[in-house]
């Protein structure tokens, strides 16, 4: 009988006892939901409260680097005067242009936070001609309006409109909910546009940049430009000073209100939760990071804004999250939430 050759078959009770990798549960994470880590920290840092030691601290210490800055430079001109009267005029042209160029920034600041603190005192004054239904404050305050946008080609036929019609109102909720129909309901469209913007930037680099705090850089910068252009859209012009002003205030109101935790109110934003649960822990965060952006931007138009809503509705979380997410979020539907 001749041997058998070729690979040995031995049956083993334990190895058929195992589960097929098609029985496999699949890996997940731990079930957690992901955080917005990036947007904490921003609203750590720019809601905190300064004390009056550090603002002198930070006063004394600019005014110690300008004055040194000051001495130093004028004791090179006379340096450069004293071996060649050439240099030394060169050096005098060049920091006079640089103190120009300084003092157009500080003025464009100054206006900046002008322009910023008239479109408060409107929403100020609107919103006490409302509570006393005082029509002569109401009308000063669509005179404001007008002066604020004086001079905006894309709102020429609004301002016409509004021009023609606000004569025919004889109380001051009609007048200030005519100014707003008029007025701001094409700028509410454009804020929408750039808080859309700013949230789907925020998820994507939140989800595909893993390097360390490169997430919190990009969400900075993103609501800062966010709410600078916010503020801009409805005349406030913010400059630097005011767009840092502006977040601070912005992120303060929503850290004493509690909108920065991840709540279920932000999870049915995000299409119920549902979606959260079956994608990756980074891809998750930076998707709930979004959506506090959105919801910053909110907050941001109802700061800017120099009406309250009243006949516009207030923009949803939900439905700025699904247009802006919705191409990342699998299945996400139009209304925000997720299909099956």
């Amino acid at each position: 009988m001749s041997e058998r050759r070729g690979p040995i078959l031995i049956e083993d009770e334990a190895v058929e006892a195992r589960p097929s990798p098609a029985e496999v549960p699949p890996v997940t994470d731990d079930g957690e939901i992901p955080q917005p880590e990036a947007m904490r920290t921003i609203a750590a840092l720019t809601a905190r409260k300064s004390s009056a030691l550090g603002r002198w601290f930070w006063r004394l210490l600019g005014a110690v680097v300008l004055f040194f800055l000051s001495v130093s430079t004028w004791a090179a001109i006379e340096s450069m005067l004293a071996r060649s009267e050439i240099l030394g005029l060169i050096a005098m042209g060049l920091v006079g242009l640089f103190a120009l160029v300084v003092l157009a920034v500080i003025l464009r600041e100054l206006t900046a936070l002008s322009r910023l603190k008239a479109v408060a005192v409107l929403q100020k004054d609107a919103t006490q001609a409302l509570a006393d239904e005082d029509l002569a404050s109401a009308r000063k305050v669509a005179d404001g309006m007008e002066r604020l946008y004086h001079g905006r080609p894309e709102l020429d036929l609004h301002r016409q409109s509004f021009a023609d019609r606000r004569e025919d109102q004889f109380d001051a909720d009609a007048l200030l909910e005519l100014a707003e129909t008029e007025l701001l309901v094409p700028l509410d469209a454009a804020a929408r546009i750039e808080i859309e913007a700013a949230a789907r930037q925020v998820a994507t680099v939140t989800a595909l940049v893993p390097l360390a705090l490169a997430d919190v850089l990009a969400a900075l910068l993103s609501n800062v430009r966010m709410i600078r252009r916010i503020a801009e859209i409805y005349g406030g012009r913010a400059g630097t000073l005011g767009a840092w002003r502006l977040l601070r205030a912005v992120f303060g109101h929503l850290v004493a209100t509690g909108a920065v935790a991840v709540g279920d109110d932000l999870l049915g934003s995000v299409a119920g939760g549902s979606v959260l649960s079956r994608v990756s822990r980074r891809f998750g965060e930076g998707i709930v990071n979004g959506a506090l952006t959105a919801r910053v931007g909110v907050a941001a138009m109802e700061v800017c804004r120099p009406l309250p809503f009243r006949r516009s509705t207030r923009p949803q979380v939900h439905a700025l999250v699904a247009r802006a997410l919705g191409g990342l979020v699998p299945k996400m539907g139009r209304d925000g939430d997720a299909k099956d």
